[in-house]
C-alpha cells in the first residue's frame, strides 16, 4: 500500500518527460499544423458529445459508433472548410499576390501625400516590398521557406493529426481502464487539450470582436464620411485570421489597413491608425479579461514567452507560445507550485 503514491508519482514524472519531449520535438519535426489539427478535432468532439445528448446513449457500442460518426463529420467538415478558404485566397479577387500587388502601388502612389519624413523610409519600389518581406520571412518563419514544395505533406500531417485528434477523443467514450502510465499520459493529453481550448477558442472570440469593429469601421463609418476603401473583403478575413495569433496578428492586419487607406489620403490613414491603435488596446484588455482569467496569467506573461518562443522556434513558437503556456502553467497551479 505504502508504494502505491510512490508508483503513481513515478508515473506522472514519466508522464511529463515524455509530453514535454513530444511538445519540444513538434518544432524539429515540423509538426504544430498536426498537433493543432489534432487537437481541434479533439475538443469539437467533446464539446459537440453532451450538446447532442450522445453522453445520455446507454449501450457503450452504439455510442462508439455514433462519436465516431461525430468525428468522421467534424474531420469532413474541416477538410471543406479548408479547401473552400484556400480556394476564395487563391481567386484573383483575394489572392496574397494582389494584395501584395496592392499595397505596393499604394505606396508608390503616396509618396506624393506623406510627409517628407515618412516618405524617407518607405521602400522606393514594389521590388524593395517584396525583398523585406522575404527577409522578414526568412527571418521568422523558415518553414515557410519551403511551403511550396511541402505543402503536400504539410496538408497530410494536418489530415493525419486530425485523424488521430478523432481517434483519442473516442478513448472517453471506450470507458477502457488504463495502465499507470497510459493513464498519466491520457491525463496529460487532456489538459492539454484543456489548454488548447482555452487559449484557442478565447482567441476566436477576442478576433471575432476585433473583426466586427473593424467591420464597423470599414463599412459604417468609413462610408458615412464618403470615404471607401478598396479590398474591404479580404481585410475583413485578413483581420480575423491574423487576428487569431494573439498580438502579433493584429499588427499584421493593422498594417494592411493603414497603408490602403493611404490610397485615399494621409489624413485617412491617419484616423485608421487611430481607430486601430484603441482597437490594438482592447485586444490587450480583453486577452488579460478572457485567457488571463482562465489561466490566471497576466498580458505581460504571454507576451515575455511569445517572445522567447518566437526566438528559439520562429514562427511556429510564436503560435504554440501560449497553448504550453496555458498548459505549464494549468499542471503547475494543480500541484500546488504557482
Amino acid at each position: 500500500m505504502d508504494n502505491a503514491p510512490n508508483k503513481t508519482l513515478a508515473c506522472d514524472i514519466a508522464a511529463w518527460i515524455l509530453i514535454t519531449l513530444t511538445l519540444l520535438l513538434v518544432f524539429p519535426l515540423r509538426l504544430l499544423s498536426a498537433l493543432i489539427s489534432g487537437l481541434l478535432v479533439y475538443e469539437l468532439v467533446h464539446l459537440a458529445t453532451p450538446l447532442l445528448r450522445i453522453t445520455k446513449i446507454s449501450r457503450k457500442r452504439a455510442k462508439l459508433v455514433v462519436v465516431s460518426l461525430l468525428a468522421a463529420l467534424i474531420v469532413t467538415g474541416l477538410a471543406y472548410a479548408g479547401w473552400k478558404a484556400a480556394i476564395f485566397f487563391r481567386s484573383e479577387a483575394a489572392s496574397v499576390p494582389a494584395l501584395l500587388n496592392k499595397l505596393a502601388s499604394i505606396l508608390e502612389d503616396a509618396r506624393g501625400k506623406l510627409p517628407v519624413w515618412v516618405s524617407e523610409n518607405l521602400p522606393e519600389s514594389a521590388e524593395d516590398i517584396y525583398q523585406g518581406l522575404a527577409a522578414l520571412l526568412r527571418r521568422h518563419a523558415s518553414a515557410m521557406q519551403e511551403a511550396g514544395k511541402g505543402i503536400g505533406l504539410g496538408l497530410a500531417h494536418i489530415l493525419i493529426g486530425m485523424i488521430l485528434g478523432a481517434m483519442v477523443s473516442l478513448h472517453d467514450q471506450a470507458e477502457e481502464e488504463l495502465r499507470p502510465l497510459a493513464a498519466a499520459l491520457y491525463e496529460r493529453v487532456r489538459r492539454l487539450g484543456e489548454a488548447f481550448r482555452t487559449i484557442v477558442f478565447a482567441q476566436v472570440r477576442i478576433s471575432a470582436i476585433n473583426t466586427l469593429l473593424t467591420f464597423l469601421y470599414l463599412v459604417l463609418v468609413l462610408p458615412t464620411a464618403s470615404v471607401q476603401l478598396p479590398l474591404v473583403k479580404t481585410m475583413l478575413i485578413l483581420t480575423f485570421f491574423a487576428g487569431l495569433l494573439p498580438v502579433v496578428g493584429n499588427l499584421i492586419s493593422n498594417s494592411v489597413i493603414v497603408v490602403v487607406s493611404l490610397s485615399v489620403s494621409f489624413s485617412v490613414a491617419a484616423w485608421s491608425l487611430l481607430f486601430l491603435v484603441l482597437i490594438h488596446k482592447l485586444e490587450y484588455f480583453l486577452n488579460a479579461r478572457i485567457i488571463g482569467s482562465h489561466i490566471q496569467a497576466k498580458t505581460w506573461e504571454l507576451l515575455l514567452v511569445m517572445l522567447f518562443m518566437e526566438s528559439a522556434f520562429g514562427l511556429a513558437g510564436l503560435v504554440a507560445a501560449p497553448i504550453y503556456y496555458a498548459y505549464v502553467k494549468k499542471e503547475l497551479r494543480d500541484r500546488g507550485l504557482v
